[in-house]
C-alpha cells in the first residue's frame, strides 16, 4: 500500500570528512523527534558505518539484510534518542551501485512499507562525492550542505555542488556553518561559498543556520549520546532546536504518489543511470 503521508526526506552531506555530518545528521534527529516528529536516520556510508558507534547502539542486523531479502526494514532498525528510529548501514558489505534487479525492487518495497510510518527521513552520508552519495542526495527532497571554518571544507563543498548541477541537474541546495564561533562566523561562511557558486553556478544556495563549537558535544560523544538528549541546555542543542523549527517550515513535498515509494524508485534510477 502507498504511503500517503508527506515526508521530508533530508540528505546531509559535505563533500569531505570532518566536517560533522553524523553529529549534524543524529542531533538534527534527536531535535525533530523531541517536537514530536516521527524520524528515521538512515546511516548512508555503505564503507565505514558510524551511527550506531556514536550512539552506542548494538544491531543485530543491518542494511545488507534488507539487501538480500531476509529482514525487512522495521525489523533492522534500532531505537535512537527520544524514540528516533536509525537504519544501520550495511558497512564495508557492498556498494549501492552494485545491486542486482531484485535488490532494486527489493529497496522500494523495503521504503514503501515505510510510507505512513514517519515524517522525517534523514540519510546521514559517507564522505566525498561517491556514487552512493550521489545517489542518495539526488533521491533526496531537500540537501544540507554541512561546511566548516576549513579552507578545504569550502572547496569541497563547491566541488560536490558543482557536480551535482553539472551532470545532475540539482539547483537547491541549503547550507549549515558548523562548529563555528559565532553567529557571524557561520554566516561569512555561507558568504564564502555563495560567493564562488554565484559566480560560477546557476544554483539556489540558501543559509539553513549555524551550529556552534560546544565542548558539550565532545562530551556526549564519549557518553555515546546526543547532545541534544545529553545536554539539553547547552548551546549546541539550543542551535540544534533552532535547525529543527527551520526545517519544519521548509515545504512540504507534493506528489501523487506514496512519498517513500517515489524516494526509492529515484534511488534505483540514480543507480542505474551510474551502472548504465
Amino acid at each position: 500500500m502507498e504511503g500517503s503521508n508527506p515526508v521530508r526526506v533530508i540528505a546531509v552531506t559535505g563533500g569531505k570528512g570532518g566536517v560533522g555530518k553524523t553529529n549534524v545528521s543524529v542531533n538534527l534527529g534527536a531535535a525533530l523527534s523531541g517536537r514530536g516528529q516521527r524520524v528515521v536516520l538512515l546511516d548512508g556510508d555503505m564503507g565505514l558505518a558510524n551511527i550506531d558507534v556514536v550512539l552506542g547502539l548494538t544491531p543485530g542486523k543491518n542494511m545488507a539484510d534488507v539487501l538480500s531479502g531476509e529482514s525487512t526494514l522495521q525489523e533492522v532498525m534500532v531505537e535512537g534518542p527520544l524514540g528516533m528510529k536509525v537504519i544501520p548501514a550495511a558497512s564495508g558489505v557492498q556498494n549501492m551501485v552494485n545491486l542486482s534487479s531484485a535488490q532494486h525492487s527489493g529497496i522500494i518495497h523495503a521504503f514503501s512499507e515505510l510510507g505512513d510510518q514517519l515524517d522525517v527521513l534523514i540519510i546521514d552520508t559517507a564522505a566525498g562525492i561517491s556514487n552512493d552519495v550521489v545517489n542518495f542526495v539526488k533521491a533526496s527532497q531537500e540537501v544540507l550542505v554541512v561546511v566548516c571554518d576549513e579552507p578545504a571544507s569550502i572547496t569541497d563543498a563547491y566541488a560536490l555542488i558543482k557536480m551535482l548541477n553539472a551532470e545532475h541537474g540539482m539547483e537547491h541546495f541549503r547550507v549549515l556553518a558548523n562548529m563555528v564561533r559565532s553567529e557571524q562566523e557561520g554566516m561569512g561562511l555561507f558568504s564564502k561559498l555563495q560567493k564562488v557558486t554565484s559566480r560560477f553556478l546557476d544554483i539556489n544556495i540558501q543559509y539553513a543556520g549555524c551550529i556552534p563549537h560546544d565542548e558539550n558535544l565532545r562530551k556526549a560523544i564519549r557518553r555515546q549520546r546526543s547532545v541534544y538528549q545529553a545536554y539539553p541546555k547547552s548551546n549546541a542543542s539550543i542551535a540544534f532546536d533552532k535547525l529543527a523549527n527551520q526545517v519544519l517550515s521548509w515545504p512540504l513535498p507534493t506528489r501523487s504518489k506514496g512519498y517513500m515509494e517515489f524516494f526509492a524508485e529515484q534511488l534505483v534510477m540514480s543507480q542505474n543511470s551510474v551502472n548504465f
